[in-house]
């Protein structure tokens, strides 16, 4: 609809996972290298993890392609929701192996013999799977069996697996630590800084064929990114709605309030795209996005990530606070007027030590209002305890001793 209007001889924003548009960050190169590394030398286990909509699919599509030019015999498993007996239908429908028996055993042999036979012909086999996170712990002890099927020197099966987060997680299980042993490479995918947006943005729309000239305004690509968090498939899906609104207003290059306007609409300008609130002042973004948040939580240890950190208000937690944002966090807990925050900014100026409060129902307001300066630590809504629960948890903050203001 709007591809004669902006030039372009494709849709560049597409929410397929074509392998064409990959955008090569160091990230994803080193990825896709390192894929290619693993595969090609018969290294066994590899593992490729990322948020949601960070680009994996189209990284292993990517993958695909080079395999099949390298004659590499792939079978790529997209649906990870199956049991045992079903992995075995699609791998063995998947390299085109014929077996009548529906027995395990049976199926094996007929696997372990075709890979012998590849494998001495020279070639490689790789399996492939998509949305890792999403097997059971039996049919990922049986693709760690697959592992087995070796000669003395080489294995057989080279195997990918491809998944969220989640998938580190569940490989961290004690009942899997002999599958965790055996990955001998791992490799991430991230969100795009806000120069990497405005690269993929450009990449995108050239390799749909635009001339070079300017369809997005610096400020609009600002605001993709800004809404999107970097997150390529919410860019995407940004840019492919500007793209339509622009055509119907006619207008070129694209706004700031266009973008803004899908933004509203998709309402990410109330939920961010991983389902949480999106930071909207310059100072809220300056102190999530930059200041790495230490939260302790009991039993669990410390968590470091500058992603999501969810918290339940159901114990003692202590947050570190960095020196370089204390006396910032300082004036916003003074300015929100609450008895507990004032009291909180003053401790923090004037003296080290650890503020606490054992109200749930005042630790829950207070933590929620400073949320607003934390846009990375969030927390779920507070609830209000019983007034007449004899005990309640508690939330202590510390700080370092040097981060005093002067």
């Amino acid at each position: 609809m709007y591809k004669g209007f902006f030039g372009l001889k494709d849709n560049p924003f597409n929410v397929n996972p074509d392998p064409r548009f990959l955008y090569l960050t160091k990230e994803i190169e080193e990825a896709l290298s390192g894929l290619k590394y693993g595969v090609q030398n018969r290294k066994g286990f590899i593992t490729l993890t990322g948020e949601v909509g960070t680009g994996k699919t189209t990284l292993v599509n990517r993958l695909l392609d080079w395999l099949h030019e390298q004659k590499v015999r792939t079978a790529f498993l997209f649906n990870s929701r199956m049991n045992t007996s079903q992995l075995f239908d699609f791998i063995l429908a998947e390299f085109n192996i014929t077996c009548e028996s529906t027995s395990k055993s049976q199926q094996l042999m007929k696997l372990n013999r075709w890979l012998m036979d590849r494998f001495r012909a020279g070639e490689t086999t790789a399996l492939i799977v998509d949305e890792a996170q999403n097997l059971t712990y039996p049919v990922l002890e049986e693709i760690r069996l697959l592992t087995n099927l070796e000669t003395s020197t080489e294995k057989l099966l080279q195997i990918v697996l491809s998944g969220q987060p989640e998938l580190e997680d569940k490989l961290k299980s004690p009942q899997l630590r002999q599958l965790r042993q055996r990955i001998t490479l791992r490799y991430k995918t991230t969100p795009l800084t806000e120069k990497q947006t405005n690269d993929y943005i450009i990449e995108r729309l050239r390799i749909a064929g635009s001339d070079g000239k300017p369809i997005f305004s610096p400020r609009a690509i600002a605001i993709i990114h800004k809404y999107s968090t970097g997150v390529p498939r919410v860019v995407n899906l940004l840019c492919e709605h500007s793209l339509i609104n622009a055509y119907v207003e006619q207008q070129r290059p694209i706004s700031a309030k266009i973008v803004q306007d899908v933004a509203h609409e998709f309402q990410l300008d109330e939920v961010g795209p991983d389902g949480q609130g999106l930071a909207h002042a310059e100072r809220d973004q300056k102190l999530g996005l930059n200041a790495e948040m230490k939260v302790l939580i009991p039993n669990r240890g410390f968590a470091h990530t500058e992603t999501d950190q969810r918290l339940a208000l159901n114990g003692e937690m202590k947050v570190l606070i960095p020196e370089k944002i204390t006396d910032e966090v300082a004036k916003v807990a003074s300015t929100t007027g609450s008895d507990a925050q004032v009291d909180f900014a003053e401790t923090a100026r004037a003296q080290p030590g650890v503020y606490t409060s054992t109200s749930l129902y005042t630790s829950a307001s207070f933590i929620q209002n400073l949320g607003q300066a934390f846009s990375r630590f969030r927390i779920p809504p507070p609830m209000t305890p019983p007034r007449e629960e004899p005990s309640r948890p508690s939330i202590t903050l510390t700080w370092p001793t040097s981060a005093r203001q002067r």
